[in-house]
């Protein structure tokens, strides 16, 4: 006679733990679970970004087109002193200090004479445009940081940046430029994986396969669609993130560690304190050579326009002649001269930048679209549309996931068991530094894996 044991063994026979596996088999539901809810839940973030991204691809030319007046001028034979246009700008805005000076770098362009005037926020200083021929005063604006963005488009960098809502703003654009990486990598894992296990050849993997319907179309344009934009997400979220507030002071710290920050003139204000009469902020001496002697001696050195000549900071400090041109090849060579003798005291040249530096600002420049011109800012706007079809299509694949046209159930949790620990373990130090270094990234992704982990435990305390 059978007992009731030996039935219930029979009958109910326990479930062996999942085998752990080594390899991309192993790894595959982890990565597309974390593909997955990073897309869903980060994919908001990405879109706005990506939206006022493809805005200030275009905001150079709208800069030139509703500032036309201020920053043209009719090309004259011959321009007057430099001296002379400083005074026409500081005549029309007594109330400002002169604090730096961009001479016309062109024919049929405006001089723009840069004021400290008091009441308007940080790092904005008060543009005069001066007609380099004739004097006139063609307008006034204020202007924006190193960039010298006048007001639209510091207005659309300010949107991209932080939505106007200040330093709360810049927590999306932060958050969205560490995960930005992660779902490109893993999106671009998942894709090549397919290839292999499919046999697609590579051609398949960078076109669209249009025999297809259904969602394996929609994945089919996912997939090509990302091949192609993965390259440029991971420019973006690198060089996005040297903004940012959180991670940001994590690079400065690493640059400055291994040597890589970008190096700043060597200029000491004891080095001229013996020179006559001390110089007031932002004012000449009485024994001051002038700004057109300041811009010969830049000249002298070599340095071209565009360029920036900033005025003494205080007694004893020298004026700095700087070139601005941050288009390739990149010219920002910058000068010391002193302001009693008109000499050069200092000498700053970009190819003197250690390598990585160079690379800081080529980044920052490319993402910025000034690197290549408008071919980069066609390039940007290229990358932003990708990003807006990679999440249309995203979610729309989520979307299709249900029969009923619902949402999508997410992928099965539990992927990880199924990792060996040689796998795991350094896996996840490599997240657990990656969420240090990127402390939004690692704040969300602990979020959701404890909303991930007490859903997982109410569903089996349901069952």
């Amino acid at each position: 006679m059978t007992s009731t044991t030996d039935v219930r063994s029979h009958a109910e026979p326990s479930r062996p733990a999942p085998s752990r596996r080594a390899g991309w088999t192993a790894l595959r539901p982890l990565v597309l679970r974390l593909h997955f809810y990073a897309g869903i839940l980060i994919a908001p973030f990405l879109l706005v970004a990506a939206c006022t991204g493809l805005l200030y691809a275009a905001s150079f030319q709208i800069e030139q087109v509703v500032y036309r007046h201020e920053l043209t001028a009719p090309a004259g034979g011959t321009h007057i002193p430099l001296t002379e246009q400083v005074a026409a700008a500081r005549e029309a805005h007594p109330e400002g200090k002169v604090a730096a000076l961009r001479p016309a770098p062109e024919p049929g362009q405006t001089t723009r004479v840069l004021l400290d005037v008091p009441g308007l926020p940080e790092s904005t200083q008060l543009a005069v445009f001066v007609d380099p021929s004739t004097g006139q005063v063609r307008g006034t604006l204020e202007s924006y940081g190193s960039s010298g963005a006048l007001p639209v488009r510091a207005w659309i960098s300010s949107l991209h940046r932080t939505l106007h809502l200040g330093e709360p703003g810049r927590i999306y654009s932060e958050l969205a430029a560490s995960w930005l990486w992660v779902v490109g990598v893993g999106g671009l894992v998942l894709w090549l994986a397919r290839r292999r296990r499919t046999g697609r050849r590579l051609r398949d993997l960078v076109t669209p396969d249009r025999t297809v319907k259904g969602p394996r179309r929609l994945l089919s344009w996912h997939g090509s669609v990302g091949v192609w934009a993965v390259l440029g997400l991971l420019f973006l979220s690198a060089t996005g993130l040297t903004w940012s507030k959180y991670a940001g002071e994590n690079v400065e710290e690493l640059r400055a560690a291994l040597g890589w920050a970008t190096p700043a003139i060597s200029v000491s204000a004891g080095d001229h304190a013996s020179h006559a009469a001390p110089t007031g902020h932002h004012h000449a001496a009485a024994s001051d050579v002038g700004v057109d002697r300041v811009a010969q001696a830049g000249a002298g050195k070599g340095l071209s326009g565009p360029l920036e000549i900033v005025w003494p900071g205080g007694p004893g400090e020298p004026y700095l002649v700087k070139e601005i041109d941050k288009t390739a090849p990149t010219r920002l060579d910058q000068v010391a001269v002193d302001p009693a003798s008109g000499a050069v005291t200092a000498e700053l040249r970009f190819a003197d930048y250690p390598p990585a530096a160079k690379l800081a600002r080529w980044g920052i420049d490319g993402h910025m679209g000034l690197l290549f011109g408008l071919a980069n800012q066609i390039l940007l706007a290229a990358l932003a549309v990708g990003v807006i079809t990679l999440i249309v299509l995203g979610y729309r694949m989520w979307w299709r996931r249900c029969p009923s046209r619902g949402f999508g159930r997410p992928y099965p949790r539990g992927g990880w068991r199924q990792v060996r620990w040689g796998v795991l373990a350094p896996l996840a130090v490599l997240v657990v530094a990656a969420g240090y270094f990127l402390p939004l990234m690692g704040v969300s992704l602990a979020a959701f894996l404890v909303l991930d982990g007490l859903l997982g435990l109410r569903s089996r305390t349901a069952g």
